[in-house]
């Protein structure tokens, strides 16, 4: 199947099952964050063992249609469109994985921010806001570090003006950030 959304915006999680049992788990611990999918945006869900993809709404309101791959036969021009968006969302996952290559983790949580950002982004006065919320615990995922560690490091890059939260917990980028030095 094929899914695009419609609005709103879907939460990606590669969620680990366990090989003794084969059932998936589904707590929140064992997922890792893999991306959101927002309005206009193609995704499919595969399952592979020891993996499985999970999708969630990740704001309210949010929809989802669905429809079978060989149905874009019947519209070339709507196939070349998803076939695009799954190009560049796998341009966008190469410059995400440069970023998680990063070895320090303050790097590693200032590129995923930025990126985020970049592709999710709407302008406020101050700078580009992310326009919903991501948890610590969603961001340490998504990053290979702790929720710990995260809000650590999010004091000190909101300490060095690189970073801005906003109402209702939303992390902004300010218009001209100061160069990071240093760090985990």
């Amino acid at each position: 199947l094929l899914y695009l959304v419609q609005s709103g915006v879907i939460r990606l999680a590669g969620v680990a099952q366990d090989t003794n049992s084969k059932q998936k788990v589904l707590s929140e611990e064992g997922e890792t964050f893999l991306g959101f999918i927002g309005p206009g945006q193609p995704f499919e869900i595969v399952a592979q063992s020891p993996y499985a993809l999970q999708a969630y709404a990740h704001l309210d309101n949010t929809s989802v249609i669905w429809l079978y791959w060989h149905d874009l036969d019947n519209w070339p021009h709507f196939r070349w469109e998803v076939l695009e968006a799954f190009r560049a969302q796998h341009q966008r996952k190469l410059i995400w994985l440069s970023t998680l290559g990063q070895r320090q983790t303050i790097d590693r949580l200032l590129g995923f921010i930025t990126l985020l950002i970049e592709e999710h982004g709407e302008a406020i006065e101050e700078g580009y806001c992310l326009p919903f919320p991501l948890t610590h615990a969603q961001i340490g995922s998504a990053i290979g570090s702790t929720r710990v560690t995260v809000t650590r490091l999010m004091g000190k890059l909101k300490q060095k003006g690189m970073i801005l939260i906003v109402e209702d917990n939303l992390i902004c980028l300010p218009h001209s950030p100061e160069p990071i030095t240093g760090g985990e």
